[in-house]
């Protein structure tokens, strides 16, 4: 096995798990520790408040 190709197994290794991060880190970001969405919540509260008055 040459250089070049430890290197590209090396690269698409490291691809896999940045892509990886980034991926879970977005998804982390919208939901919370119960699984609800973040955003649906902010509108249902937006919501709930325009009904109260």
């Amino acid at each position: 096995m040459s250089f070049g190709e430890m290197f590209h197994i090396f690269a698409y290794f490291l691809f896999g798990l940045i892509t990886f991060a980034i991926v879970r880190n977005y998804y982390r970001s919208k939901f919370d520790d119960e699984g609800r969405r973040i955003d649906d919540q902010k509108k249902f509260k937006k919501e709930a408040e325009k009904s109260e008055q």
